[in-house]
């Protein structure tokens, strides 16, 4: 009998939980996202970096073609990443059985996206000033503060997430010179980690 209590109070909680979180965030999706963040860093440090020293504190003179090279790496790289977060948690949505768009999708959007379209905006105008050097810096603090500020319609490790991220963006801002390097662990390894932690505590 008591188990039978239990249980019911654990579906009880399960729905209502169902009811203000979306929780059917794939750990792929994170996998995913931190591999092609790697990629990224890699190839603008090939490309760009290796042979330039952008990561200072002034502002540097960027021709067109840098300019440009770095905008289609910023955002080939965004863009490979938000196709393979939406088909992972699509298809967890389908394998939960869930709705894919819903009031709680809905939420933890908005929430996401005001910080991310702001830090992206003040990213935007620092590279066209030329300062290059505190992109990984801001662009890791915005994304910190999006997923804490839309942890609360989501599951709670996102929380911890952002919170990491938040200060390795600190970091990146506070030695500078390795500013792209710690870029890459926030963005590439700490997501890769932890989409595989999710992906083995809920079995996403």
């Amino acid at each position: 009998m008591k188990k039978d209590y239990i249980k019911d109070i654990e579906q009880i909680k399960d729905i209502m939980n169902r009811s203000t979180r979306f929780i059917s965030l794939s750990g792929l999706s994170g996998v995913s996202t931190g591999i092609f963040a790697l990629a990224g860093a890699y190839i603008a440090y090939q490309t760009l970096f290796k042979h330039s020293n952008f990561q200072v504190y002034e502002a540097v003179q960027l021709t067109g073609g840098v300019m440009g090279t770095m905008l289609a790496i910023a955002l080939g790289t965004l863009i490979v990443s938000v196709i393979s977060a939406i088909f992972f948690t699509r298809r967890q949505t389908k394998k939960q059985q869930l709705p894919a768009w819903d009031a709680q999708t809905k939420r933890l959007l908005i929430n996401l996206l005001i910080p991310l379209a702001a830090g992206g905006l003040f990213a935007l105008m620092l590279l066209l000033r030329g300062f290059v050097g505190m992109l990984p810096s801001v662009t890791l603090v915005f994304y910190g503060l999006a997923l804490v500020n839309a942890s609360k319609y989501s599951l709670s490790d996102i929380r911890s997430l952002g919170l990491i991220e938040v200060v390795l963006g600190l970091l990146a801002f506070w030695l500078i010179g390795y500013g792209l390097l710690i870029w890459a662990i926030g963005f590439g390894l700490v997501q890769l980690v932890y989409g595989l932690l999710i992906q083995k505590k809920y079995s996403l």
